[in-house]
């Protein structure tokens, strides 16, 4: 397979093509590319070949320049307007998972519910900040929100009756892990939640192992039926399985598939993000392993397509034809400038993981935007900012990473948490491989 970087293009191309393609990459031209191969290719083959990449070129889909590295200087200085906030309707939660970087919800701090007055500020701000764009998302998040499930209703409500003024159309989502979830809150959902993600880690060992009642008891048999009647009654679409694995787990794509054979259709199981001293963290020696487990899991998503019962994997899903626009291909999710995190008692913070760590505080619903220029460093992040990321074939799927996992690993938010990067450029990798598989099946 061959990607063209710039221009997004794919072609799964013969050894012919692709020699000649490595040749054309260190500006050989057709005389000398010809020299090269003459005796591995016959004459006329050759001849095609060259004559074929040729015209893909001047097409503008092999070895096309990139237009976005000249005008970085002037991407950076963008005006930017609020699309999106993460509200964290709950600073509590009735798990003790062992990975949770919340702190079982008290992200550093202390336990809290958000208030309807500061959940109403927010909403306020947002749709203030967000200039001439309509279509604005909140989500609900923790802890777990539905410990605070009568604010969470009432904050929707309040964005309806908002749209409605100001021309605007919120799409509200929520996370869960389902312990307090019950047949209103599904009717609910299904009626205003534009997604929902299921927290879920897979196979029952795993998920009990890591995702326990705070006295020790597992949650998988509680919550797994609920999971499913939820998914479900959203006719299996705009929700995900989302599941974490760790160093106790790296046969990850067994969850994955446990979770496919449980009836889920839209799963995404995600490698934790831990100190390395943890005994959960993902460690470099584990690559090896983690990077088999992506490529079976690859082959077995075709399979399972082929015999119609596929299912979608998160980390696969890749659009070849659109795709997210420039500005999302560049800079990403747009934490601390386009998204931002709202505590309990109405602290902003770049996103949900920067919370709790003061320096990372931006203001507040009733002040605003104060500190503008960590909003202004968060703006420099790019996948330009990281001599890395520019050079990297991915770099356009994983628009330089996150930020939060950059601060955590390296004490920048434009650091390279190389360990992640690794695991994406493989994700990257098997998702072009499923897609140029499924096209060759569609032929």
């Amino acid at each position: 397979m061959v990607l063209d970087i710039n221009s997004g293009s794919v072609h799964v191309v013969d050894d012919l093509t692709y020699d000649v393609l490595n040749l054309m990459k260190e500006d050989k031209d057709a005389a000398e590319i010809k020299a090269a191969l003459k005796d591995s290719y016959p004459e006329a083959e050759l001849d095609e070949a060259c004559e074929e990449c040729k015209e893909l070129k001047e097409q503008g889909m092999l070895f096309t320049e990139d237009i976005y590295r000249g005008a970085i200087d002037v991407f950076k200085e963008r005006p930017t307007v609020v699309k999106a906030l993460c509200l964290h309707i709950a600073h509590d939660c009735n798990l003790a998972c062992k990975y949770c970087f919340a702190e079982e919800g008290e992200y550093h701090g202390r336990r809290a519910l958000m208030s309807f007055e500061v959940g109403k500020k927010a909403l306020d701000f947002l749709i203030a900040n967000s200039g001439s764009r309509r279509n604005l998302e909140v989500d609900f998040f923790g802890g777990e929100p539905l410990m605070n499930w009568q604010v969470v209703k009432d904050l929707v409500a309040y964005g309806r009756e908002q749209e409605k003024i100001h021309d605007k159309n919120f799409r509200f989502t929520l996370t869960t892990n389902g312990v307090l979830l019950d047949d209103e809150v599904m009717e609910f959902c299904n009626k205003e939640m534009g997604n929902v993600v299921l927290s879920i880690d897979g196979r029952q060992e795993v998920h009990d192992r890591m995702r326990p009642f705070r006295r020790g008891a597992g949650s998988y048999e509680l919550v797994v039926p609920k999971f499913q009647k939820f998914a479900e009654s959203r006719n299996q679409d705009k929700y995900y399985a989302r599941g974490t694995f760790t160093h106790h787990n790296l046969d990850f794509a067994a969850d994955v598939l446990h979770l496919a054979d449980l009836g889920f259709k839209q799963i995404s199981v995600e490698p934790v993000v831990a100190p390395p001293e943890e005994d959960y963290a993902i460690r470099e020696e584990d690559l090896p392993f983690i990077m088999d487990q992506y490529d079976l899991l690859a082959r077995e998503i075709i399979k399972r397509n082929k015999e119609g019962r596929g299912f979608n994997f998160f980390h696969f899903m890749i659009d070849l034809t659109g795709g997210p626009c420039v500005y999302k291909r560049l800079s990403g999710c747009g934490s601390g400038t386009e998204y931002l995190a709202v505590t309990p008692w109405g602290d902003f913070y770049p996103c949900h993981q920067f919370v709790g760590q003061e320096q990372f505080c931006l203001g507040n619903v009733d002040e605003g935007i104060i500190k503008q220029e960590i909003c202004g460093e968060f703006k420099q992040c790019n996948v330009y900012a990281k001599p890395e990321c520019s050079e990297c074939f991915a770099r356009f799927y994983c628009s330089g990473g996150c930020a939060a996992n950059s601060f955590n690993f390296t004490g920048k938010i434009n650091g390279v948490y190389e360990i992640g990067c690794k695991m994406q450029r493989k994700r990257v990798e098997c998702a072009l491989m499923i897609k140029a598989a499924m096209a060759e099946e569609e032929e």
